[in-house]
């Protein structure tokens, strides 16, 4: 904590990571159903942007790998923007919705 508030006295930005239920086919099932937020590797922007880095970034690492690399499969990152929140809820449960769905159609 002194170290961020030394490095930026300002205050931090807000970058959130999570996993969704159903591994790396339920992060790309919730990152193909958002629409509102932007699928981008770059973080930071006024806009909110989402990455599942399982599908895009670390592609071409295995589930083992990743982990090494403080990563798992099922893995959303977000840099939150300056949309309404309740704009951002709604698309974010979109999201849920379509991992969910997946998860269900995946059990039967």
């Amino acid at each position: 904590m002194k170290i961020a508030k030394k490095i930026l006295p300002k205050g931090s930005g807000s970058i959130i990571a999570f996993g969704v239920k159903g591994g790396r086919a339920g992060g790309e099932a919730f990152i193909n159903a958002v629409k509102l937020v932007s699928n981008l590797a770059n973080v930071g922007d006024s806009k909110t942007l989402v990455i599942h880095p399982a599908s895009t970034t670390h592609a071409q690492m295995d589930a083992a790998t990743m982990k090494l690399a403080g990563l798992s499969e099922d893995m959303i990152r977000i840099s939150v923007g300056i949309e309404d929140i309740d704009d951002i809820i709604g698309d974010f449960e979109n999201g849920f919705r379509a991992a969910r769905k997946l998860r269900l159609v995946s059990n039967q």
